[in-house]
């Protein structure tokens, strides 16, 4: 059950971007999570649910975008079909992840505060010098 500690990491980082940008609420997350990252899905969910319910993350929705695992010729680069021997028709060389094993924080989506909320009382647009 890694999933936990994935989860963990994954919301202390997403709380740092949060702060730095000075946001008030993470609104949603995605995270591109391939097919062979090692990674269960619904124990990753899971986790989520467990650990976001503290500060700016408690509202946030968890977007898992599948990554279909595609492999590659390591020394040609042509694609393998899924399914195949994972050796190359054309040159005989053996084949290679190519994508499918990553887990990847693709977008963070945040509320900020409007720019106009961030100047100092006094200085706005409305605020007439005599």
């Amino acid at each position: 059950m890694h999933e936990y500690s994935l989860v963990q990491d994954l919301l202390e980082q997403v709380g740092e971007l949060a702060r730095a940008r000075g946001a008030t609420a993470v609104r949603r997350i995605t995270v591109g999570m391939g097919e062979q990252s090692g990674v269960d899905p619904e124990l990753f969910a899971r986790a989520f649910e467990t650990f976001r319910a503290a500060g700016h993350l408690s509202e946030a929705e968890l977007v898992l975008r599948p990554v279909p695992a595609r492999w590659v010729c390591a020394a040609c680069l042509g694609d393998l079909e899924r399914g195949s021997v994972l050796r190359c028709p054309a040159c005989g060389a053996p084949g290679r992840l190519a994508a499918g094993d990553e887990l990847l924080l693709e977008r963070v989506e945040l509320e900020v505060p409007q720019p106009h909320a961030l100047r100092p009382a006094g200085t706005g647009p409305a605020h007439r010098a005599e």
